[in-house]
């Protein structure tokens, strides 16, 4: 009997973030599957998908969507699904549009969580929808897209969620019970490091974020006014030149790094801070990693990686009082980074890449 033929699909391949290195995982648990994805930007998002074999929509001849993948949002329902993926089994990463392609093989859905745009519409532009051009962009389409995006979930053999509150969203929003399958914390500590050339003097705490309202960027600035820790923000996005002019001068910005420079940074800084509502949150584990303790918010995927006053510390709202309470806080607390980087290790690839496969065994079989 010949191995069952497995396809990944993801959303796009347009940034370097959480869901992306989820994906790379995926590939390396199954090295021969061809990844399925709208837009592709080699050079935007991390170099092991030259690698793959990254199989791409007619959309991806438009160079202003590899550019900014947004401006395709009214074309993507449609486009995947007229892409049907011969496959046995399809393992979908998706926070939006990957479960619509079709398939006459088994769908697999790990979700990264339903829509923000459709379903947190006023946390994903970071106000309320009517008063943000993003806001009404979403607003205008989202009948329609809820209608596509249900019917679409529907379609699938099986749903994953990568953390409790993803699980609890699913099933709101689809009526589904999804299993729990936590990501590995993504990169490679066994890597080469290198210093990037932004980095403050040491100690420093680190941010690791693409600069979108929804991250919270400008409160964790706010708390750092006048205290003595340094900080380096990691990233790229939107707000960049609102958020450069706002920082106060103990803080210094990095555009999106390499690995070898992020793992520098992760293994060298004192503390993460994390002020977003991250359906998972990959950074903070990535620093536990390191032994590098979390300033987290008490939100969202957090809840699942960070074990309070051992790996990290809480704080209860993305205000910059309450983050500059943590940093408080962070301060009197003596933390073992062995302990954290034990507990980091616990969300290991092997594990996560164990069990895809199992499932894809199990839908495959008798």
């Amino acid at each position: 009997m010949s191995e069952p033929t497995v396809a990944i699909a993801h959303d796009y391949l347009t940034q370097r973030g959480g869901a992306e290195r989820v994906v790379l995982a995926m590939h390396r648990a199954f090295p021969e599957a061809p990844i399925y994805t709208t837009l592709y930007a080699p050079d935007r998002t991390f170099p092991e998908f030259r690698d793959a074999n990254v199989v791409t929509s007619g959309l991806n001849k438009i160079a202003p969507l590899r550019r900014e993948h947004r401006l395709a949002l009214p074309m993507l329902a449609s486009t995947v699904g007229r892409i049907n993926i011969r496959a046995d089994v399809v393992i979908a990463s998706t926070s939006g549009w990957s479960h619509g392609f079709r398939t006459d093989g088994r769908m697999l859905v790990y979700c990264h969580s339903p829509a923000r745009w459709l379903y947190l519409t006023d946390q994903y532009v970071g106000r309320r929808s009517w008063r943000s051009p993003r806001g009404l962009a979403a607003l205008a389409v989202r009948a329609p897209l809820v209608r596509w995006d249900r019917a679409a979930a529907a379609r699938a053999d099986h749903y994953w969620a990568n953390s409790r509150v993803v699980q609890t969203r699913i099933h709101d929003v689809y009526g589904i019970d999804a299993d729990l399958l936590h990501p590995p914390f993504g990169i490679d500590i066994t890597g080469p490091t290198a210093r990037p050339p932004q980095v403050p003097e040491e100690p420093f705490h680190l941010l690791v974020a693409r600069l979108m309202p929804y991250k919270n960027v400008d409160q964790v600035l706010a708390a750092y006014v006048g205290r003595p820790e340094r900080l380096l923000v990691v990233g790229d996005g939107p707000m960049r030149e609102q958020l450069r002019r706002a920082a106060p001068p103990n803080v210094a910005f990095a555009p999106q790094l390499d690995d070898a420079h992020l793992r520098w940074c992760y293994q060298h800084s004192s503390a993460l801070v994390a002020a977003s509502y991250e359906d998972f949150g990959l950074t903070v584990l990535e620093a536990a990693a390191y032994g590098t303790p979390a300033v987290a918010l008490r939100a969202g995927g957090f809840l699942d990686t960070v074990r309070e006053d051992v790996t990290g510390v809480f704080f209860d709202e993305p205000s910059s009082p309450a983050i500059s309470r943590a940093l408080d806080r962070l301060r009197e607390l003596p933390f073992d980074r062995q302990v954290i980087s034990r507990h980091a290790a616990t969300f290991d690839e092997a594990r996560f890449a164990e069990e895809l496969q199992r499932s894809v065994a199990r839908f495959t079989t008798g």
